[in-house]
């Protein structure tokens, strides 16, 4: 391929990069993550609501990883307050998993931006050593894409395995039980499934601007010469 196509796929896919790397950064900060609604369930069993009823025993939940709202409504108006997950909740939540999520949101951004410059030191320089040339192009794509996908799944499955939303609706609660009524995944969540995409876009630009994969090339050497042995 030409060296001006080259520089364009490259050029592209570190604008790319950066885009990513800038995308995880807000995604990880805001509390735009999770969106849901609980139920007061002592209240709603008090009364025996059902129906319409129940809409004066919902409140409203919504957070990220580092902070986040809750509305309680448990008939006699809502209780709006604030949270952050770090000390307040450390005891409540899977502090383990919850910290695992936003170190690899961490990687992402690093890696995102590390991907970046070796897409334009390709595109403009004469990389010298393996990490700097395709190699290293495949490999620091490779990771991030792998990295934001962890942190779907694992944000996923302390939402749905561990139950998340109850665990913050039910914090510092006596009086009442909470349980969670509907939720969805958010802006932040969905911004980071458009940077895992973005990086699987980015293996795809890799490819077509004529870089073969990894290894492929001493596969097919090796083959090369095995067949040249049996001529022999």
């Amino acid at each position: 391929m030409p060296s001006r196509q080259k520089q364009l796929l490259f050029s592209v896919s570190g604008l790319f990069g950066f885009s990513c790397a800038l995308t995880a950064a807000v995604a990880t900060g805001l509390p735009f993550w999770l969106n849901g609604t609980v139920l007061c369930r002592t209240g709603a069993e008090l009364v025996n609501a059902t129906g319409p009823e129940l809409d004066k025993f919902l409140g409203g939940l919504s957070y990220g990883l580092f902070h986040g709202e809750r509305v309680k409504q448990c008939g006699l108006g809502g209780r709006p307050s604030r949270f952050s997950f770090f000390p307040d909740l450390l005891s409540t939540i899977p502090a383990g998993l919850h910290v695992t999520v936003i170190f690899f949101c961490g990687v992402v951004i690093l890696f995102s931006s590390v991907a970046t410059g070796f897409f334009f030191f390709n595109a403009f320089g004469r990389p010298y050593e393996t990490l700097q040339g395709p190699m290293g192009l495949y490999l620091w794509t490779f990771i991030c894409c792998l990295c934001s996908c962890l942190v779907l799944i694992l944000f996923a499955s302390e939402v749905k395995l561990h139950h998340l939303s109850e665990r913050i609706a039910n914090f510092n609660e006596v009086t009442f039980v909470f349980q969670t009524y509907s939720e969805h995944y958010d802006r932040s969540f969905w911004l980071f499934f458009l940077v895992f995409l973005l990086h699987g876009l980015n293996i795809l630009l890799i490819r077509l601007a004529g870089v073969q994969f990894p290894f492929q090339e001493t596969k097919e050497s090796d083959l090369s010469n095995v067949a040249a042995d049996l001529m022999y």
